[in-house]
Order: structure tokens, then sequence, then C-alpha cells
């Protein structure tokens, strides 16, 4: 295989993963920080389709067309960058909204103990209602007391 294929490979796996990191620290600092005003929303009873913290999503999007658009002429490594934060984002628009707050069924069947855990880890995110003393901010990485056994 060409040595670019394995750039492109690598470019892609690495912003898929990286973006663990980047949606952590997005989580952490700027939704329970000084964009609370948008992610409130998420900790509280929906009405509706749509809630206010869905625009955190366009933050994310412009990164990865931006990427894309860039890398698209030689299909380089921005444009495969480009394309592991988009599917980085499809993932947790299926296991978040999909999955953990059932905003759609197509998830439901999906059962064994690293879904029970990721469930039970979000369930500990919003136990806290308010921005402060928030804990697992993470997605696809959290805390191993989550992987109980018997988990309710």
């Amino acid at each position: 295989m060409e040595n670019s294929i394995w750039i492109n490979v690598l470019a892609f796996l690495t912003s898929y993963f990286a973006m663990e990191g980047v949606a952590w620290a997005t989580h952490k600092y700027v939704m329970h920080g000084f964009l609370w005003t948008l992610h409130e929303s998420h900790h509280q009873p929906r009405h509706g389709v749509f809630e206010r913290n869905d625009f955190f999503f366009l933050f994310y999007a412009t990164i990865a067309m931006v990427l894309m658009y860039f890398g698209w002429e030689q299909l380089d490594f921005r444009f495969w960058m480009g394309l592991g934060v988009t599917a980085y984002g499809f993932t947790y628009f299926m296991l978040h909204d999909v999955f953990i707050h059932r905003r759609g069924k197509w998830l439901d069947k999906l059962d064994n103990s690293y879904f029970r855990a990721m469930r039970k880890a979000h369930k500990v995110h919003h136990k806290k209602m308010g921005k402060e003393d928030g804990e697992e901010f993470g997605l696809l990485l959290f805390n191993k007391r989550h992987w109980r056994v018997n988990q309710d």
C-alpha cells in the first residue's frame, strides 16, 4: 500500500479517537462553563424535539467541513481528519442522543456490560442539575466503577 494511504488512515483514526478528549474538555469547560446558557437545556426536561444544547453540533460540524474542504482536492490527511470528526459526531449522536436519551428507538435492544456502564455514567452526570460539581463528561470513556456486574 502507498505510504499516503497509511497517513490518511492514521489521520482518520487519530482524529476520531482524539475527539473523545475534545468532547470531554468542551463538555467540562465550555458547556459547563461560559456557554452553560446553551447547555443548561440538556439538564432539564425536554419540550419538543430540539433543545438549545443541540446547537453545539454546529461547532464540530464546522471544524469537520473546513478540514474536508481544504483536503478535498488531493483527498489528503485533512479530508480524512474531517471525516474522523464527522464519524465521531455520528457515533456521539447515535450513542448519546438515540441510545442514552432515547431520541429514537433504533438502539433499544443494544445491551451489554459496556453500554450499561455508559448509561450509568451518563446518569451520574445528569444527577447534578446545575453547572457546578459535575462528573463523567465523556461518552466512550468513563470511570471503571460503572462497570459493576449488577447494574440497575
